[in-house]
C-alpha cells in the first residue's frame, strides 16, 4: 500500500448510497473539492444542505462510474458493493467501499489537519476505531500552530531554492525544532534564524 494526498479540487466523484455514513463520505469530498454526484432511492435530511453534490434518487445503474476518477460505497449491501467495485476496477477507477475492506482498491485514512499539515492513520480497512484512536492520540501531542509553522519552512525553502542551494544540503532538523521552540515567537530568534538561513 502507498499512502497518498489527492487534490481533489475540480474531481469528479461518485457516492452511492443515502445513508449517514454515505453523508459523511461525501461531506468529506465535497469538503476538499470534489464535484460529487450522489446515487441512492432515499437520502438522510443532512444530505439537502451540503454543498458541491448532486443528488440522483434511484437505485444504481450499470455504468454509473462511468465518468469517475474516485467511487465511494456505503450501501451496506455486499452485492450491490460487488457489482460497483468490479465495474469500477475494470474502468481503472479506484473504488472504496464503506466497512467492506475486500471491496476497496484504496482506503480512508483517519486524519488530523492543521493548514497544510496533515497526519493520516490507516489500518487498511482492518479497524477504524484503531485508526481513530491512533489519530486522536497523535494529535493531542501535537503543537496548535503547525500551520503556520509550515508556510515560515515553505518561505525558507523557496529563498533557498531562489538563490540556487541545494535543500539537500540545510540542516532541517534544526530548522523545524528551532520553529517548534517555544521562544521561537522572540523577534531575535526569527531573525537569528533567518540569518543562518543559508548554512547547512
Amino acid at each position: 500500500m502507498l499512502p497518498i494526498i489527492l487534490d481533489l479540487r475540480g474531481r469528479k466523484a461518485l457516492v452511492v448510497g443515502g445513508g449517514r455514513i454515505a453523508y459523511r463520505k461525501a461531506k468529506a469530498l465535497a469538503d476538499e473539492g470534489a464535484h460529487v454526484t450522489v446515487v441512492s432511492p432515499v437520502f438522510v435530511d443532512e444530505f439537502s444542505t451540503m454543498p458541491n453534490a448532486t443528488l440522483v434518487q434511484r437505485t444504481y445503474e450499470a455504468g454509473d462510474t462511468e465518468g469517475f476518477q474516485l467511487v465511494i460505497t456505503a450501501t451496506g449491501n455486499h452485492d450491490v458493493d460487488q457489482i460497483i467495485y468490479d465495474e469500477g476496477n475494470a474502468r481503472g477507477t479506484w473504488v472504496n467501499s464503506a466497512d467492506d475492506p475486500d471491496r476497496c482498491s484504496f482506503y480512508l485514512a483517519a486524519t488530523h489537519r492543521d493548514g497544510n499539515v496533515i497526519v493520516a492513520v490507516s489500518t487498511e480497512g482492518k479497524s477504524p476505531a484503531l485508526a481513530s484512536h491512533l489519530r486522536n492520540t497523535i494529535a493531542a501531542q501535537l503543537p496548535n500552530n503547525l500551520a503556520d509553522i509550515a508556510i515560515e519552512l515553505d518561505r525558507q525553502r523557496s529563498e533557498i531554492k531562489d538563490q540556487g542551494v541545494s535543500t539537500e544540503s540545510i540542516n532541517w532538523g534544526r530548522r523545524i525544532r528551532e520553529a517548534l521552540s517555544p521562544s521561537k515567537a522572540s523577534t531575535t530568534r526569527v531573525k537569528a534564524s533567518r540569518s543562518r538561513l543559508f548554512k547547512p
